[in-house]
């Protein structure tokens, strides 16, 4: 891998093409400086901060402005990489060239941090999966989204768009919709609006459940969205009580994070594939 990156920086260094994005790898490249400075000024924790596909540095020449930031870079296209090393050969050694779904955030910093990017639309979820799975040590996420994601995950019980990845990541973090981004600020311009979200680690250390359970209760609940959670969650059995029981006549998108986790906490048995 390292003598693979050294021959592609070598190559870019002597040619200087311009970094292309590419379709496979989700890239879609902010090219307005001043929305740029808006993302980066959306994240409150700077002590450890990772950005997600810097792809061509917009986001990173800011938040490299930011005084004290132990800051460092992931992704998995190595012409970013050789052009991020060729722009900034002082952070040689915060670049990473790897692929952030299969790497193991604990190597990266001593004690929590925060992520920021304009993350590749065709994984943007799988992020805040793994986010998911790092919760612990990950305060703050400012990312751009899809539009229809991003108002997904900041989206209250009640809305059309609330769904598993609002439940599941609301329960661990407040998520607030920040503002809009037109497709023309981008190279090449997606076919879709952008939404930028910031998500605060709250102060719940555990569910007063089972959390695999809570998981699967979620998911399947909204796998049945139009059904009422009796019929929905009909492969669960649950306590027999009046809060229970007037839960059950609801559907998935009438319940706030408290009520899953005390649905989760009256399953009793489960008939499970």
């Amino acid at each position: 891998m390292k003598a693979d990156l050294f021959e592609l920086l070598k190559l870019y260094e002597t040619r200087m093409y311009p970094v292309k994005a590419k379709k496979f790898l989700g890239q879609h490249f902010l090219k307005d400086d001043n929305i740029a400075m808006k993302i980066v000024a959306s994240l409150h924790d700077h002590v450890n901060v990772l950005e997600i596909g810097p792809g061509t540095g917009v986001l990173t020449k800011h938040l490299m402005q930011i005084p004290g930031v132990n800051l460092k870079l992931i992704d998995v296209d190595r012409e970013s990489i050789a052009f991020l090393l060729t722009e900034y050969p002082e952070y040689k050694d915060r670049i990473i060239l790897a692929d952030f779904l299969r790497f193991d955030l604990n190597s990266l910093f001593n004690g929590s941090f925060s992520i920021i990017g304009n993350f590749p639309y065709n994984i943007s979820t799988q992020i805040l999966f793994k986010v998911l799975d790092y919760k612990d040590q990950v305060k703050e996420v400012v990312g751009m989204f899809q539009k229809e994601v991003a108002m997904r995950i900041a989206s209250p019980p009640g809305s059309k768009d609330y769904g598993i990845i609002s439940v599941l990541l609301q329960a661990y973090y407040d998520i607030e919709y920040l503002f809009t981004v037109n497709e023309t600020v981008f190279s090449p311009p997606p076919k879709v609006k952008s939404g930028v979200i910031r998500l605060v680690r709250n102060d719940v250390k555990s569910l007063d459940c089972d959390e695999k359970l809570f998981v699967s209760v979620v998911k399947t609940a909204f796998n049945q969205r139009r059904k009422t959670l009796r019929n929905a969650l009909s492969t669960f059995k649950f306590q027999k009580t009046e809060g229970i029981d007037l839960l059950l006549t609801k559907r998935a998108e009438q319940l706030g994070i408290q009520e899953f986790v005390l649905l989760t906490a009256s399953v009793i048995s489960q008939n499970n594939p």
